[in-house]
């Protein structure tokens, strides 16, 4: 199954924002997220989010040099 941002959001469902990245990991581990998801949601800056657009569109940005 392809990573997509509706696969990655349905893990962070109830999520409170703004949420930092140890809120994002936890509440996607805590919703049976998978090594993939978790993976990707590892490579996002440690900031707050302010909403779940926000998350998909960092995980869909080439890492920062």
């Amino acid at each position: 199954m392809p990573l997509t941002p509706f696969r990655i959001q349905k893990f962070l469902g109830g999520l409170r924002y703004p949420a930092r990245k140890e809120q994002v990991l936890e509440r996607a581990r805590q919703r049976g997220a998978d090594e993939r998801v978790l993976g990707a949601l590892h490579t996002l800056p440690d900031r707050a989010y302010e909403s779940p657009i926000s998350i998909s569109r960092q995980i869909g940005q080439p890492p920062a040099s």
